[in-house]
């Protein structure tokens, strides 16, 4: 499939800026989705000519000359409907097929996948590894097939997955999952699958280490960060410093509130590759979005996922019996499993933080990232018991696991929880044996999304597992229902039963 040309929204200058600034829809991402109904230039060059009358109006001027996104037409309801057969009927309901160009933001996909729902009406990377993960359970392993194949194209295309198939995101990328997805695949079809990937999988990881060999002890490019002593580890990280174009007044208005605008920007759209967006993970004060310092930090989850594409592009040379290659992984793995345990381990509070590389200590705020060590068996047993008690003591509410210990109004905090962390959190304690907690994290979740559905026959994005009678909130825009993620990990859940 050749890639046709794509549009870029900025490219629409003071048209695009004032929509968004004068809050046209009620939902910044719905104007950047739009399609033009002609030539960008000519659009633009009629806005400056109408814009001046007295009785213009922007919104109707839009409504002229873009074609709307549409909610998805259906006339499915789950009714009353048990559950898991509502979960397998609603793939095909979240499934949109082949894409072909249209003039607008969205990226073309050579094949089928899995949309998230709601206001996500395109292809999310680290969302889709999750939505995977029940796929499997139902047996459509034609979509995971189609969604890996998917991915390998954007990264042919683009050197890299971005944070979706649109173009306003081709500025970053989300957590590096194309690997576990690859696995998850090779389950199915067979290890062959892990050297059919290999290409994508060596392209991506060459994105994320871009820098790698040239960037000098204390300095940091794009991804990669190099220490004072040398060590090399990674963070997440946007090549733009400018508002997001699919939130272009939220971000105007909080970076406005920062010491530094275009800092503020950097590190709000940094923040958004980690996927946690927001998060009092990433505020210096761990409260207020004006502190926000994502990219100057080196993030425990980011780089356990790094150390299993260096794991699995080892055992893809072993294979091959491509000894230099084997042997030059076999020294990457070694040096960040003992670069994570050494800036991210904190032996005093027995727990995993991220690590603030400017400020040379670590970030003490307590978030579920610390499960990744434990899913990716990085910790030692007495690490991950210490790290399990304190999950169970601190983490755990009736709903299943709080995301972080702070509230602060941003999505990614307490009260919310989230299904990916759940199952990353759920795994990661299995790994070490502690099956009580592991189960109870498992049913508690479970029961809050089997409540939410049979009050409103929906399963939602996140949910508040302080109080599952209580709906979950925060964030810039409304809890979206669908929804990719959650139904993957519950139905991932069941099969675990």
């Amino acid at each position: 499939m050749a890639q046709p040309d794509i549009f870029f929204i900025e490219t629409l200058g003071e048209l695009y800026q004032h929509v968004q600034q004068q809050k046209v829809f009620s939902d910044s991402k719905f104007f950047v989705d739009c399609i033009p109904r002609g030539d960008p230039a000519a659009i633009t060059k009629a806005y400056e000519k109408e814009k001046v009358q007295v009785d213009f109006d922007l919104k109707e001027f839009v409504a002229t000359h873009f074609i709307l996104p549409m909610a998805v037409t259906s006339t499915y309801q789950s009714g009353n409907k048990p559950i898991l057969q509502h979960l397998e009927q609603l793939w095909n309901e979240l499934t949109r097929h082949p894409d072909t160009a249209q003039g607008g933001t969205l990226i073309p996909l050579p094949n089928p996948y899995v949309v998230p729902g709601g206001r996500f009406r395109e292809i999310y990377y680290w969302d889709s590894y999750f939505t995977m993960l029940g796929l499997q359970v139902s047996n459509r392993v034609d979509l995971m097939q189609h969604m890996t194949d998917n991915f390998a194209y954007l990264i042919d295309t683009f050197g890299f997955i971005p944070n979706g198939n649109r173009t306003y995101y081709l500025s970053r990328s989300q957590p590096p999952f194309f690997t576990l997805m690859v696995e998850l695949l090779a389950e199915e079809k067979g290890a062959d699958t892990l050297l059919k990937y290999r290409p994508q999988l060596e392209k991506e990881y060459a994105c994320w280490m871009e820098g790698e060999a040239v960037t000098a002890p204390g300095n940091a490019h794009r991804y990669v960060v190099r220490l004072p002593d040398g060590t090399l580890l990674n963070r997440y990280w946007d090549d733009k410093d400018t508002p997001r174009a699919e939130a272009y007044r939220e971000d105007s208005n909080a970076a406005r509130q920062a010491a530094d605008t275009t800092q503020a920007h950097r590190h709000i759209r940094a923040a958004c590759t980690s996927g946690w967006d927001f998060s009092s993970r990433w505020f210096a004060d761990g409260q207020n979005m004006s502190t926000i310092e994502a990219a100057h930090l080196i993030p425990v989850d980011l780089n356990c996922l790094l150390l299993r594409t260096e794991e699995v592009l080892q055992k893809i040379y072993t294979i091959t019996g491509e000894t230099t290659l084997t042997a030059a992984f076999d020294q990457k793995i070694t040096n960040r499993k003992t670069a994570i345990q050494q800036y991210c381990w904190n032996e005093n509070k027995k727990f995993y933080f991220d690590y603030h590389f400017i400020a040379q200590k670590q970030s003490i705020q307590y978030t579920l990232a610390a499960a990744y060590p434990l899913f990716f068996l990085v910790a030692d047993p007495q690490q991950a018991a210490a790290v399990a008690g304190t999950i169970e003591e601190q983490f755990l509410q009736q709903g299943g696991l709080v995301t972080t210990l702070q509230q602060t109004g941003q999505q990614w905090d307490w009260p919310n929880g989230w299904a990916p962390l759940q199952w990353m959190a759920y795994k990661g304690i299995k790994n070490f044996g502690h099956h009580e907690l592991a189960g109870q994290i498992k049913t508690r979740w479970m029961r809050a999304n089997e409540k939410v559905y049979a009050s409103s026959g929906k399963m939602m994005e996140k949910y508040d597992v302080t109080d599952t009678a209580s709906k979950a909130s925060g964030g810039e825009y409304p809890n979206q229902d669908g929804f990719g993620w959650t139904n993957g990990v519950y139905l991932k859940f069941s099969q675990e039963l």
